[in-house]
């Protein structure tokens, strides 16, 4: 996988909000009928107000799971971090900006938006620490303490990863099955889309919705949902010190 700044210490020869600081990543294809988006929380983002005033927001940044590209993080990471030279009229106009290039990167109807709050964590049965040997359907199940690594530079990367699911799931094999990823270089969505994919096959019957909240990354946050319906019971929530 070729990249323009993942993996190497290029200087930012662009300038500011340019297009071409983006870095598109192909999506893994998928046999399964799947639903589901990727939510980006960009922490750190600032701009020029019209009268030049710096300004500090949260993005959200919302990205189709149907979408032909995913955006490479880093790239991301240098794209937003440029604006903070660049003047706009007002919050519309970045906005737009914003969702111009992502849309067109990634092949998709991206949605962006500065927010002020996130939703509250679900109530969940605590995967870690229950006793019992199976899940009860129609329960939010929450596994802490996830771990994988980039593909690329080898890093670990941390999640919570929550299951909602109609089905009674083995409780042993399911904490086997998560804490596998631990060694296993993928990027997120892609991870989140392979348990899917596996809790799907082996409870072929029954509804599954998966959400990745993985912790945040040079003030980015990536939290990708996949699930078998197309109304989804995630939204953007909040984990505590995450």
């Amino acid at each position: 996988m070729n990249t323009k700044f993942l993996g190497n210490n290029k200087n930012l020869k662009y300038p500011p909000g340019s297009f071409k600081i983006l870095d598109p990543i192909k999506r893994t294809t998928c046999s399964h009928e799947v639903y589901g988006l990727d939510y980006w929380n960009a922490y750190e983002f600032s701009f020029l107000d019209i009268n030049k005033h710096p300004t500090l927001n949260v993005v959200e940044i919302i990205i189709p799971a149907s979408s032909i590209y995913m955006v490479e993080s880093k790239s991301l990471k240098l794209y937003l971090n440029s604006f903070y030279k660049k003047k706009f009229l007002n919050d519309k106009e970045v906005v737009n900006k914003i969702i111009k290039d992502l849309s067109k990167l990634t092949q998709s109807n991206v949605k962006v938006k500065f927010i002020n709050n996130f939703y509250d964590e679900p109530t969940s049965l605590n995967l870690n620490k229950t006793p019992l040997k199976f899940t009860k359907p129609n329960m939010t199940i929450c596994f802490s303490g996830f771990r994988s690594i980039c593909p690329v530079t080898s890093q670990p990367d941390f999640a919570n990863i929550y299951i909602h699911t109609n089905a009674k799931l083995d409780v042993h094999w399911l904490k086997t099955y998560l804490t596998s990823f631990k060694e296993k270089g993928e990027f997120h969505e892609q991870c989140t889309q392979n348990m899917f994919i596996t809790l799907t096959n082996k409870y072929p019957e029954f509804n599954f919705e998966v959400c990745g909240r993985f912790m945040r990354r040079g003030g980015i946050d990536i939290n990708p949902i996949r699930s078998n319906q197309k109304k989804l019971l995630f939204k953007n929530f909040r984990v505590f010190n995450q």
